[in-house]
């Protein structure tokens, strides 16, 4: 089979296409040929070699990628054969292997997809779709809020816009260049807005029409954060799960405080313990879209792409979720 391998930490450009052996399932283990695979931000993060990055380096060599959706072609001992042909999907946890033809998965990890799902759209709801609804129990939506989501065009983003429309909120979308405000829009946001244009924060007022925002979904941080966070009224949340920016959004606890805010993370496994675990959280994702509450935007590449689709992600280069199609 073909797969992406990395042999040293650096750039994009040490994400190889290479013809490596067949996986071979173990007891208790089933075979995917795989379909699509699940592009994250923290591959790159892996990738790059980053010694402060929030889990520990992965040996190498070694194949990214920690999600897989295909057909399951071969099982190992102790397994049903009745899982052979099944459409499936999974989240590969911290074993990788993900940008290959050919993965393998302990059985209870494998969620089975009815005819006719998406496996691009699979992939994203079993990584991006389980982390929105961490993020969404964290912060509830109501349709009496308003709601302004940072980053709404990316994987999460728009899940998080569809969510918050289908509990009846007013969304505003903050998306970066002309290309993905539209996407934004198209999404159901009541407004979207341009962080990088001139004048922004203004546009921003404007889309709030006299409203003080009473939920911040923030997964950006920085001056965008901060602008969002500006316009939280007395008594609005906060709730963050990230800071692209590259520094989180800058707020003391006079700020919090005085303006009677609530400020809540929404990671962590204390957090999943409580909402049932990642087995739930996937099943719940699955099912949102299987029933078309909530649909991902995804962006493909080949799977001999992973290097281009590495810089499109770092340089914010693409919208909604990533996936490499082998």
């Amino acid at each position: 089979m073909h797969a992406i391998r990395q042999h040293e930490f650096g750039g994009p450009e040490v994400l190889v296409y290479e013809e490596v052996p067949d996986p071979v399932p173990g007891p208790g283990q089933v075979r995917i040929e795989a379909r699509a695979a699940g592009v994250h931000l923290l591959d790159a993060t892996f990738r790059s070699g980053d010694p402060n990055g929030p889990y520990p380096l992965p040996d190498l060599p070694m194949i990214p990628g920690r999600e897989s959706a295909g057909i399951v072609d071969a099982v190992g001992e102790g397994v049903d054969e009745s899982w052979i042909g099944k459409r499936v999907v999974a989240h590969l946890g911290f074993a990788s292997g993900g940008y290959a033809e050919k993965t393998v998965r302990e059985v209870e990890s494998v969620h089975e997809l009815p005819d006719g799902a998406d496996f691009a759209e699979a992939v994203a709801m079993i990584g991006t779709g389980r982390t929105a609804l961490m993020v969404l129990g964290v912060g509830p939506v109501s349709g009496e809020d308003v709601v302004i989501v940072p980053a709404a065009a990316g994987g999460l983003g728009t899940l998080l816009v569809q969510a918050a429309k289908n509990a009846g909120a007013y969304v505003v979308g903050l998306a970066g260049g002309p290309a993905k405000v539209a996407q934004v829009a198209a999404n159901g946001a009541d407004a979207a807005v341009d962080y990088r244009a001139e004048g922004w924060t203004a546009v921003l007022d404007a889309a709030l029409e006299g409203r003080e925002a009473t939920l911040l979904f923030d997964s950006v941080g920085g001056e965008v954060g901060r602008a969002a966070f500006d316009r939280l009224g007395f008594g609005a949340r906060m709730v963050v799960f990230g800071w692209s920016a590259g520094k989180a959004t800058e707020a003391t606890v006079e700020d919090i405080v005085g303006r009677g805010l609530t400020v809540s993370g929404a990671l962590g496994p204390k957090l999943l313990a409580k909402l049932g675990g990642l087995r739930a959280l996937e099943e719940r994702s699955l099912a949102e879209l299987a029933a078309g509450r909530l649909r991902p935007a995804v962006h493909t590449f080949g799977l001999a792409e992973a290097a281009e689709a590495h810089r499109a992600l770092e340089h914010r280069g693409t919208t909604g979720k990533v996936v490499l199609v082998p």
